[in-house]
């Protein structure tokens, strides 16, 4: 989805990291209370913590695209 915006202006990158990083941070907030709480579904847990992981991947791909190509 966001990582094959590599020719995106640095800006709209750094903004769209931003944006991914605030919504790992939310799951991650999700996850741990949810993992405290006995009656929680499984499925919807393990859910979130594949979109946190997915999420992880997407924020590593777009800040490598912020990394300038090296001439060899």
């Amino acid at each position: 989805m966001y990582a094959r915006q590599v020719d995106a202006d640095p800006a709209d990158i750094a903004e769209k990291i931003a944006a991914l990083r605030l919504e790992h941070r939310d799951l991650d907030a999700t996850i741990a209370r949810l993992a405290g709480d006995t009656e929680a579904d499984e499925l919807a847990v393990k859910r979130l913590k594949k979109r946190k992981l997915w999420l992880k991947d997407c924020i590593a791909r777009l800040e490598s695209a912020l990394i300038p190509d090296e001439p060899a």
